[in-house]
């Protein structure tokens, strides 16, 4: 057997709060979706008459796209807001297809419960660690 020196051990993983988990599973799942909500607007040909529905698909991959980007940002303060932009165009897409709006909404509070209650549950972390004998 191979022993393993200080020089050849993986670096540890960087630690990854509530918020950051919470939201990178909510965007991940929800780009799963948003790619068959471009399917579904281009079968239904939901788009305006002078938009090739083929549009659809690429909207739809595109936004999936971005999100699974934004699940690599959502560690910083700015990428948690990238992530409340896609919120609200999926949102949008409910004016094409107005059954969106409960994606929107289902998606939208789950996001917001991520990102709203894992920054408490941070923040209560970040206290406990920082005063580990009162508790």
């Amino acid at each position: 057997m191979e022993r393993v020196t200080a020089e050849q051990a993986p670096a540890p993983r960087r630690a990854r709060g509530a918020a950051e988990s919470l939201a990178t599973i909510v965007l991940g799942f929800e780009s799963i979706v948003a790619f068959l909500a471009g399917l579904v607007i281009y079968g239904l040909k939901a788009l305006p008459a002078a938009i090739p529905p083929w549009w659809g698909i690429v909207a739809g991959t595109v936004l999936a796209v971005l999100m699974i980007v934004t699940t690599r940002l959502v560690r910083y303060r700015w990428g948690i807001v990238v992530g409340w932009v896609l919120q609200g165009i999926v949102a949008l897409g409910a004016l094409l297809v107005p059954s969106l709006a409960i994606v929107a909404l289902i998606f939208g509070g789950m996001y917001g419960y991520a990102t709203i209650k894992g920054a408490a549950l941070d923040r209560r972390n970040a206290r406990l660690a920082a005063h580990p004998d009162e508790h």
